[in-house]
C-alpha cells in the first residue's frame, strides 16, 4: 500500500489559533517520513511523531503519538488525520490539555 501521508503538509487553519500565531516561529507545517516518524511545528510548539496509518470502518487515516515542547515546557500528546483530496484535517491533542482540529495543505517543491 502506497503510504499517501509522506511529505510535508503546510497547516491553513487550526480551531484555536489564526494564521499569523499558527506561523509564529516559522510557517506551521506537518511532515511525515517513510520510517513512520515525523515532525510538527505551529505557534511555538514543535514536537516529533510517531505515526501508524489504520482503517477506521471504512476509511483510512494516520493515527499518531507525539513528544516535543512548548516554549521549551515539555509537552506530549496524539492526533489523527484523514486526506481528502490535496488537503489533510485532522485533530491534534494535547495530554491532559486541549485539542484543535487542522487543516493543511500539501506542500509541494
Amino acid at each position: 500500500m502506497k503510504n499517501k501521508y509522506i511529505g510535508k503538509w503546510r497547516i491553513r487553519e487550526m480551531e484555536h489559533w489564526d494564521q499569523n500565531f499558527i506561523d509564529l516561529d516559522t510557517p506551521g507545517y506537518f511532515l511525515f517520513e517513510k520510517d513512520k516518524s515525523g515532525h510538527f511545528h505551529f505557534v511555538a510548539i514543535e514536537g516529533e511523531i510517531d505515526y501508524r496509518i489504520e482503517e477506521v470502518g471504512e476509511v483510512e487515516r494516520i493515527e499518531f503519538s507525539w513528544v516535543g515542547h512548548d516554549e521549551g515546557d515539555p509537552v506530549s500528546g496524539r492526533g489523527w488525520a484523514v486526506i481528502d483530496g490535496n488537503e489533510m484535517h485532522g485533530k491534534i491533542y494535547f495530554h491532559m490539555g486541549d485539542g484543535s482540529w487542522f487543516k493543511a495543505k500539501r506542500k509541494t517543491k
